[in-house]
């Protein structure tokens, strides 16, 4: 007669915690911050249609790390709950708290519920109308939320990135100098003997949440408007100034937003 498997509840927790942490260590990071004219969202990507990074509502945006498949229908789910509360009620009525508070829940009851817990971290950003209305929500997989108050990085090596971010990030930097603070985040990430890795534009996927925009304040900076950041980005005093001669990144990019066209591919990323 064989023996019931058993196993206590704390110890399968603990093994769905550490299998869904080791997995979603893989992937590349992702940093989240705010700056002076809304919300920065910057991630180490070279895929050109994979994204990590997208719009929810007209002023929400999503970065999400880990297994692909699995952020992106969180993403589209957000999509379809921000469209139908703002249609049935009022689009004030959409905010990045009910979305984040909506992610939370579904983590929690995937991650206590079912076998396997889904292997992502995510962050929820929202753009106000004042820079104290700016919020960024970080979730993890357990459906834990956390309200972070000026950055948010997702991923596995976290801690160079946070070092980084604390010397030379403050929420009152132009778009130039925030981009620069997050790409030495990210470049601390691996760096060689104490040297961060140099990112170029082709390994980077960049948008923001723009206050000043008039309707959808998301938009992604094409590599066009990057090649223009970063020599100006690497350059720039501490107050963030760029370049004197570059053009802005609106005049780089003719305004344009591009659509989020996105394939499924269960790799974590």
């Amino acid at each position: 007669m064989t023996m019931p498997f058993y196993a206590s509840a704390e110890q399968i927790m603990r093994d769905r915690s550490e299998y869904a942490r080791k997995n979603i260590a893989r992937g590349r990071p992702v940093v989240v911050l705010k700056y002076a004219e809304g919300v920065l969202f910057v991630a180490e990507n070279p895929s050109a249609t994979l994204f990590k990074i997208g719009e929810i509502y007209d002023r929400i945006g999503f970065a999400a790390v880990g297994r692909y498949s699995e952020y992106e229908t969180l993403r589209v789910a957000g999509i379809r709950l921000a469209d139908v509360r703002g249609y049935s009620y009022d689009r004030r009525d959409v905010t990045g708290r009910a979305l984040a508070n909506a992610y939370a829940q579904t983590l929690n009851s995937i991650f206590t519920e079912s076998q396997k817990p889904y292997e992502v971290e995510m962050c929820v950003g929202e753009v106000g109308r004042t820079p104290a209305d700016d919020r960024l929500y970080r979730l993890t997989y357990d459906g834990s939320i956390y309200d972070e108050p000026e950055y948010a990085v997702l991923g596995g090596q976290t801690e160079p990135i946070v070092a980084a971010l604390k010397e030379g990030h403050s929420t009152d930097l132009p778009l130039a100098g925030a981009l620069a603070a997050a790409i030495r985040g990210l470049g601390a990430v691996g760096a060689d003997n104490g040297k961060p890795r140099e990112l170029e534009a082709a390994q980077l996927e960049v948008a923001v949440l723009e206050r000043g925009r008039p309707a959808r304040k998301f938009r992604r900076l094409p590599d066009a408007v990057l090649a223009t950041l970063l020599p100006s980005a690497a350059g720039e005093s501490p107050a963030g100034g760029s370049a004197a001669g570059e053009p802005t990144p609106e005049q780089a990019a003719g305004g344009s937003v591009d659509p989020d066209q996105e394939t499924e591919d269960p790799s974590p990323s």
